[in-house]
């Protein structure tokens, strides 16, 4: 878990994450520690700002993780939905793969969003197909994640 005075730590929700290189990017950027959590194998990394958490295949073992250590003003990377309403409780800065933020003006509404598509798809009235990731959401990603680390840094600086 990050300290209070500490600089913020970025947390990846790994398992699928399109994103790792550019995180990678944007944190070595920043001088920010990187933390990737999964249920399964992650590429090594010599970098000693980078760490790899495996944990258990059970259920929701990696969000748990990743709940139970992100603090305020850290920054958390995930699609999940749950995961981000957890999060940004505890304060932490959440952004998607593709650049969308969850925060306190918009999570309870992702929140009914995601729980009546999961509706809509258990009763056939959807079939829940997702749109391919695309360059333009890598570049959303991009400038989301930056601009989550200069506010998170400036956040951690301003505290007494």
């Amino acid at each position: 878990m990050s300290e209070e005075s500490a600089a913020p730590i970025i947390y990846v929700d790994a398992d699928a994450c399109p994103v790792k290189p550019e995180v990678l990017k944007v944190a070595e950027r920043h001088g920010l520690k990187t933390v990737f959590v999964a249920n399964s194998g992650l590429r090594p990394s010599r970098d000693p700002m980078v760490v790899n958490v495996i944990v258990s295949a059970g259920f929701d073992a990696a969000d748990n993780w990743i709940a139970e250590n992100a603090g305020d003003h850290d920054i958390v990377i995930t699609a999940d939905v749950p995961l981000a309403v957890r999060c940004v409780d505890k304060g932490a800065l959440v952004t998607g793969p593709q650049g969308r933020i969850f925060d306190r003006s918009n999570i309870g509404m992702a929140s009914a969003m995601r729980d009546l598509g999961q509706h809509l798809r258990e009763t056939g009235e959807s079939k829940g197909y997702n749109a391919a990731f695309s360059p333009r959401d890598r570049s959303a990603f991009l400038e989301t994640l930056d601009r989550l680390c200069r506010r998170a840094k400036t956040s951690r600086e301003s505290k007494p």
